[in-house]
């Protein structure tokens, strides 16, 4: 039923995933698996425990290095000959940037660097899709969305790090794999993603928000909530993979009119506060209660961030498929049944988006 999706582009590919043990790399290498892509992985050892990436349990070669190491990753995208390379390997918590800024600088920006780097120095790569933030934007706490064509920044070292990720990412497409040089001087598309606040089971990332309340709620305790009234635009994990493989999938058709920058987002009613978060998750796991800390004590956060998607709705018929009431009660369900009995309901949640979304009929997933 999944493998032939996306017009069977990945079918008998080969994909390298960096970043491949987190979060939403392992839903990646998941899915791409599934579509029966040859996956390779290349991430640091795992990030957390529990971790997704090894409960899932998954038959493909990963390599554990860092993307700082330029000479082992470009040895390794050598020895593997990808076709295309999603690149996810990152420090992706605020929290954690201000504790360690140089290590923030060095594995989101340099980190980078060296991922093209090794990609334009391997004949076999056509396709690099770079997995940045929402947080790239320069925020200025708007009530409308982020268009892919505004301005750039970061308050803090994490939003920093992601908004000049997108300049190198630019940068790199411009100096080296230029459109109107694509198929006479290189065979590279490239493409940036920028991804709201993306949720679902097998997240324990430290500082985020439903890890938090997912682990306080195992252990029948209250989680504590320090900026109840920051708004996010809240998805399922699934929703911008979709939106990642579909672009690929045109990247590696050799539809150059896609290389760019891409907001994947949900419509404006994904977009709720913290407590509202919270009294969403309780509805289908009763475990689960906040308690709000107001010491004042906590690092800048923004408290508005909203995309605009107007790009891929309209260019690449994209759209998300569950809305948050599906995305709240999936993740709920996701944590509730791994902590009270150990069954890992990944695989069915794929299945279950893949049904929805053929029901809606959307382009990838009947072509």
């Amino acid at each position: 039923m999944i493998a032939n999706m996306f017009g069977n582009a990945y079918k008998g590919k080969k994909v390298l995933v960096t970043g491949n043990t987190g979060f939403k790399g392992s839903w990646l290498v998941l899915w791409l698996m599934k579509l029966e892509a040859s996956v390779h992985g290349y991430s640091l050892n795992l990030p957390t425990n529990p971790n997704h990436h090894k409960i899932l349990n998954l038959d493909f070669e990963t390599i554990s290095g860092d993307i700082r190491d330029l000479k082992k990753l470009q040895g390794a995208i050598k020895s593997f000959q990808p076709d295309i390379v999603f690149h996810m390997a990152a420090q992706s918590l605020v929290r954690k940037s201000y504790q360690n800024p140089v290590e923030t600088f060095e594995t989101n920006i340099m980190g980078t660097v060296n991922v093209f780097e090794a990609c334009r120095k391997t004949g076999s790569v056509k396709a690099i899709i770079n997995i940045t933030s929402d947080k790239c934007y320069e925020n200025q706490e708007w009530i409308w969305g982020y268009r892919e064509n505004d301005r750039l920044g970061g308050h803090d070292p994490y939003s920093a790090s992601k908004g000049c990720a997108e300049l190198v990412t630019a940068s790199y497409r411009k100096s080296f794999f230029p459109l109107e040089e694509y198929q006479k001087s290189h065979q590279i598309l490239v493409v940036s993603v920028r991804a709201g606040n993306v949720i679902g089971g097998g997240d324990w990332g430290e500082n985020r928000l439903v890890p938090d309340i997912m682990r306080a709620a195992s252990q029948n305790e209250k989680v504590h909530v320090r900026n109840p009234n920051a708004t996010r635009p809240w998805q399922h994990v699934l929703e911008p993979l979709s939106g990642y493989l579909l672009l690929g999938q045109q990247l590696l058709e050799g539809k150059k009119e896609f290389s760019g920058a891409w907001n994947f987002g949900p419509t404006d009613e994904g977009h709720k506060n913290v407590l509202a978060v919270v009294r969403e998750l309780q509805k289908h796991w009763s475990n689960i209660d906040c308690q709000v800390e107001t010491d004042g004590k906590n690092p800048h956060e923004a408290n508005l961030l909203k995309l605009d998607c107007s790009k891929a709705y309209a260019k690449l018929k994209w759209k998300s498929i569950w809305n948050s009431s599906d995305t709240f009660a999936k993740t709920a369900q996701w944590y509730k049944m791994y902590y009270e009995s150990g069954h890992v309901l990944s695989e069915e949640q794929l299945t279950e988006y893949i049904i929805d979304t053929k029901r809606k009929q959307i382009s990838w997933a009947v072509q």
